[in-house]
């Protein structure tokens, strides 16, 4: 038995309004983070580095446009359930490659952190971007 007593049709415009707070909530810190790395590719290349990862000049211009134009297509909802995918594995790649020192609490709280944002993005790619979004316009 259902219990929900909502005006019919106002369920649809919360969950949508709600969604669309949450992919600005994920987008906020990819679009912030992506911004950064391209603004400052040689701290970025010298981090990468420092990491072992190869070619670090080309690897923190890709990373910086991913987290950069995913951020974007996650904000305004463009091929949002693709890239809500993309950016989840990305980001628990992210967390394997750079936050596993796991004996420091600080990176397991940063790994941890990209687990919790995958999921996010998981449950974006579920439920696609809602009524106010590209996706949407473009039916």
């Amino acid at each position: 038995m259902s219990t929900n007593t909502s005006v019919a049709g106002s369920g649809a415009s919360n969950a949508s309004t709600t969604i669309l707070l949450g992919r600005v909530l994920l987008a906020v810190i990819f679009l912030l983070s992506g911004f950064g790395k391209l603004t400052a590719i040689a701290g970025t290349a010298g981090y990468f580095g420092s990491l072992g990862l190869p070619l670090p000049t080309v690897t923190a211009i890709v990373v910086g446009l991913i987290e950069l134009l995913g951020g974007l297509a996650i904000l305004v909802g463009f091929k949002t359930r693709i890239v809500a995918l993309v950016l989840a594995v990305f980001t628990v790649a992210t967390g394997l490659v750079a936050h596993t020192g796991w004996a420091d609490q600080m990176q397991m709280i940063q790994f941890l952190k990209n687990l919790a944002i995958a999921g996010g993005f998981l449950v974006l790619a579920s439920s696609g971007a809602g009524a106010y979004s590209v996706d949407a316009k473009r039916g």
